[in-house]
């Protein structure tokens, strides 16, 4: 489980010690008239302020909102296995010293099982994350709905159930930012084969995220036969990347037309396609190629772009600069 530091941000524990000396249960406390009425309610104010914050720290609609986006982002997100030897750490630059023979050394049908359950984790972590920030969604309102709606007396004989509400909440919570970050692959069996290795590597499989692949809505243009595309992600390009374009001809007026589409491998972040028709709408798609380390990757992005007319006879082409056709854009799975 992991340990928020944003200040002001309560947890189980802070919610117990608070709790533990806002005083005990009424029920064992006796009191008369109006000293009764007004333990009573300094002891309304302070749990009612106890929810309030719990609301405005974990609970708030902009973190929620902002969860919200996450969530989708890691849902668009490509997830590979990377190798590392025990002792270093998810992020370490050193692991870049690992010898490209550290595949040799790993069985491939151990890897590809492997690759598989790294799969299924991933699915799985996504499908927690969705479900997590629903039940925290519904907690949210649970608690407006005790301070909406609950008068002093009902607030106060509920607390039981109000107090345990927070701390599931709490607990959701924890456990939904520790979900926000791939973990370590369990591996039950050995990866690397007894090969006759003096000394096997001790090595360790974690998941890791690529950001996702996004065109560039402003420098990508179509002309009368040709298009110029750019795409780029919100991390540093990693060198060397292969991606995976696509591109389809909308709406043929012929048979023959349906031969205008296909599926390129780029090894940069721009691509040039020739010989389309013109004044006609191409949708283009574009991804990361798939590795050999890949487990999960399901989102592509996608524009649609419409080529321009040609020009009428007589007039030169070169005497204008191309302009930017009109275009729509789509983004989709």
């Amino acid at each position: 489980m992991s340990e928020r530091q944003s200040p002001g941000i309560m947890n189980i524990g802070t919610i117990d010690v608070y709790l533990n000396k806002t005083g005990t249960n009424l029920r064992t406390v006796v009191y008369s008239g109006e000293e009764e009425e007004n333990e009573a309610w300094n002891m309304y104010v302070e749990r009612k302020n106890v929810v309030l914050e719990f609301l405005r720290s974990d609970l708030s609609p902009h973190l929620l909102k902002r969860h919200h986006k996450r969530v989708e982002l890691l849902r668009k997100c490509s997830y590979s296995i990377e190798i590392l030897p025990k002792h270093l750490a998810l992020g370490d630059q050193n692991h870049l010293m690992l010898p490209t023979t550290m595949f040799q050394l790993i069985d491939p049908w151990r890897f590809q099982r492997m690759k598989k359950v790294g799969t299924i984790q991933t699915k799985i972590q996504l499908l927690l994350l969705s479900e997590l920030l629903e039940q925290l969604e519904r907690g949210r309102e649970d608690l407006v709905h005790f301070l909406e709606t609950y008068d002093m007396m009902t607030f106060l004989s509920r607390w039981d159930v109000i107090r345990q509400r927070l701390s599931d909440l709490s607990e959701q919570m924890d456990n939904f930012l520790a979900l926000l970050v791939p973990g370590r692959l369990h591996v039950k069996h050995r990866l690397v084969s007894d090969v006759g290795v003096t000394k096997i590597p001790h090595i360790k499989l974690v998941l890791v995220t690529k950001m996702p692949v996004w065109f560039d809505r402003k420098e990508s243009v179509a002309h009368e036969d040709w298009v110029s595309l750019k795409w780029y992600t919100s991390t540093q390009q990693q060198p060397l990347e292969q991606y995976e374009l696509r591109f389809k001809l909308l709406e043929p007026r012929a048979p023959q037309e349906k031969v205008h589409c296909g599926v390129m491998s780029v090894a940069s972040n721009s691509c040039e396609i020739h010989n389309l028709l013109s004044d006609r709408l191409y949708r283009f798609t574009v991804k990361r190629a798939e590795t050999y380390t890949l487990v999960y990757e399901q989102w592509r992005d996608s524009i649609t772009l419409k080529t321009k007319p040609y020009r009428e006879e007589g007039v030169e082409n070169t005497m204008s600069e191309p302009r930017l056709s009109h275009l729509s854009h789509t983004q989709g799975i």
